[in-house]
C-alpha cells in the first residue's frame, strides 16, 4: 500500500482535529445530563404516586414516557460521549446510526401524520378517550388533561358527554360517586387569573344541554380546539421540529467528520509503522 493521500512527513501530526473531537464530547456532555435529569424526574414521578396507581399500565404514562426518552438519549449520548473521547469507530458508528435513524422516524412521521391526518385524528381520539376513562387512577395524567382542557377551553374528547365513559362520572342509575354525572372542574368557565376555584361547579351537568351546560362548562371538545390549535401555529410547531432537527443533524455531522479523521489518522499510523520496520521500502 502506498502513502496515504496527503500524509505529511511529520510523525506527530494527527488529522483528528481536537476542535471537532472536543466539541462532539461536549455536545454529548450536555445532553447526557438532560437525559439524566429527565430519567430522574421519570423515577421520582413513578415512585411518588400512590401503588395502586402505578400497577394499573396506562398507555399513556407521562412518567414512564419521560423515563423511556431519558434511557434512550442517556444511551446516544453516552456513545457519543465516549466515542468522541477515546476516537472509538465503534462507539461513533453506533451515535451516528442510531441518531439518524430517529431523525428519519421523525421526518417520516411527520410525513405520514401530514398525509394521513384523519388516521392520527383517529389515533389521538382514541388516546384522548382511554385519559378519560384513566383519569382518575393517574394523578400526572389527570393534571395534564386538566391542563389541556383549561389551556384549549374544551371539555371531553370530542364533546363533554364524552366524561360518560368515565367510572366515576357516569350517568347510570346505579353509580354510587359523589361526582355522578358531573364533569372535571377544568372543564368550567374560569378566570385564568383567580386564585380560588370551585371544584364543585361542574357537578350534575351532564344531565342538562348542551344551551343550559355551556352557561356553566365548555361544551366543545379538546380534539377540535387543539386541531385548530395546530392549523393557526404551524409556524411555531415548524420552528419546534427545525430546533429539534438542528442538534441531532450537527451531531450527525460531527459524528462523520470524526469518523472519517480516525480512519485517516489510522492509515497514517499503519503507513507510519510499516515504513519505520522497513526502512528499504
Amino acid at each position: 500500500m502506498g502513502r496515504p493521500r496527503g500524509a505529511p512527513s511529520d510523525k506527530d501530526f494527527t488529522y483528528v482535529s481536537p476542535v471537532v473531537k472536543y466539541l462532539l464530547f461536549v455536545f454529548n456532555m450536555i445532553f447526557w445530563i438532560i437525559a439524566l435529569v429527565m430519567v430522574s424526574i421519570g423515577i421520582y414521578a413513578r415512585l411518588s404516586k400512590h401503588a395502586e396507581a402505578a400497577l394499573i399500565g396506562l398507555s399513556v404514562d407521562p412518567a414512564m414516557l419521560l423515563m423511556l426518552v431519558g434511557v434512550l438519549m442517556f444511551f446516544i449520548t453516552f456513545c457519543g460521549c465516549v466515542g468522541s473521547l477515546r476516537e472509538n469507530i465503534c462507539l461513533l458508528q453506533t451515535f451516528c446510526i442510531v441518531l439518524t435513524l430517529i431523525f428519519l422516524l421523525q421526518l417520516s412521521a411527520g410525513i405520514v401524520g401530514f398525509i394521513f391526518a384523519d388516521k392520527a385524528q383517529g389515533k389521538v381520539t382514541k388516546m384522548i378517550n382511554n385519559a378519560i376513562v384513566h383519569y382518575r387512577d393517574d394523578l400526572d395524567l389527570q393534571n395534564l388533561i386538566d391542563f389541556g382542557q383549561r389551556e384549549f377551553d374544551c371539555c371531553g374528547g370530542v364533546t363533554f358527554t364524552d366524561w360518560q365513559h368515565n367510572m366515576y362520572f357516569n350517568c347510570t342509575a346505579d353509580n354510587p360517586s359523589s361526582e355522578r354525572c358531573s364533569v372535571p372542574y377544568s372543564c368550567c368557565h374560569i378566570s385564568k387569573d383567580k386564585a380560588v376555584i370551585n371544584t364543585m361547579c361542574g357537578s350534575g351537568l351532564q344531565e342538562l344541554n348542551f344551551l343550559e351546560a355551556g352557561k356553566v362548562i365548555h361544551t366543545n371538545g379538546c380534539i377540535d380546539k387543539l386541531v385548530n390549535w395546530i392549523h393557526s401555529n404551524m409556524f411555531l410547531l415548524g420552528g419546534i421540529a427545525l430546533g429539534l432537527a438542528i442538534p441531532q443533524l450537527v451531531g450527525i455531522m460531527l459524528s462523520q467528520i470524526l469518523i472519517n479523521q480516525i480512519k485517516e489518522q489510522i492509515e497514517l499510523q499503519k503507513y507510519n509503522q510499516r515504513h519505520s520496520s522497513d526502512p528499504w521500502h
